[in-house]
């Protein structure tokens, strides 16, 4: 077991804080985490910290704009971000009343789910190739951004899909941010499942390649036996 534990930083003075002191709510949602002050995040600066807290604003704000139910305040209870990298997404919505599951993918090229942790906020890891553990909750709302260009070459994107749909519950909403020619391609996918789908230009726009895909979650059944001898019926006598 010894091999499998992360030990903590060692200190020198028994007043220090291993692995560095994070600020008391609700300023440490904001304060730079300690892994990233200290440097032991290679390549993710305090500076790289504050612009993705601030974009990430600005990108909830827009997608405000067209998808009415996450604006709608209390509409969602439970979200779902698949891709959290900072935790941005979920930092941006504190003031909403919901829960957001931050998943940092275990083929991320930077584990920081510690960041997540030291910001306040909740995460796990997910392979999405594989099923994800819901027990006991299914989420109203998942958001996505790159997660289907990560996974180019891993495994089908319909196995994603599938996963998703069983996540989401019936007239919840999906945001999937990615390369337009991947959002071609998902969208002719999620279409066939039924769901209602739009794609949006990305915030800064049209002329980016990154676009926004909207796709909410219809509340469908099959036709009922006496439909279906009904349109039996109707075959028969033409």
């Amino acid at each position: 077991m010894e091999d499998c534990l992360t030990p903590l930083p060692s200190v020198t003075d028994i007043k220090e804080v291993a692995g560095g002191e994070v600020a008391k709510w609700p300023e440490r949602l904001n304060s730079v985490p300690p892994r990233i002050s200290s440097g032991s995040l290679t390549g993710i600066t305090a500076e790289i910290f504050r612009e993705n807290t601030e974009l990430w604003k600005k990108r909830v704000e827009y997608y405000k704009t067209f998808d009415n139910q996450l604006a709608e305040r209390g509409r969602y209870r439970n979200l779902l971000e698949m891709n959290a990298y900072l935790g941005g997404f979920a930092a941006a919505l504190i003031r909403d009343p919901v829960w957001v599951m931050n998943v940092v993918p275990v083929e991320a090229e930077t584990n920081t789910l510690g960041v997540i942790y030291e910001r306040g906020l909740i995460g796990t890891y997910q392979n999405w190739c594989e099923a994800m553990s819901t027990y006991p909750r299914t989420y109203d709302f998942i958001h996505a951004d790159s997660v289907f260009s990560l996974y180019q070459g891993r495994c089908d994107m319909e196995n994603i899909l599938l996963e998703m749909d069983r996540i989401l519950r019936p007239q919840g909403s999906v945001i999937l941010r990615d390369d337009v020619d991947i959002i071609v391609k998902v969208r002719g996918m999620i279409d066939a499942m039924q769901y209602t789908t739009r794609i949006i230009d990305h915030e800064d726009g049209p002329l980016e390649r990154v676009k926004i895909l909207l796709a909410v979650k219809q509340y469908w059944t099959a036709p009922g036996l006496e439909s279906n001898n009904k349109a039996s019926e109707t075959e028969s006598n033409s």
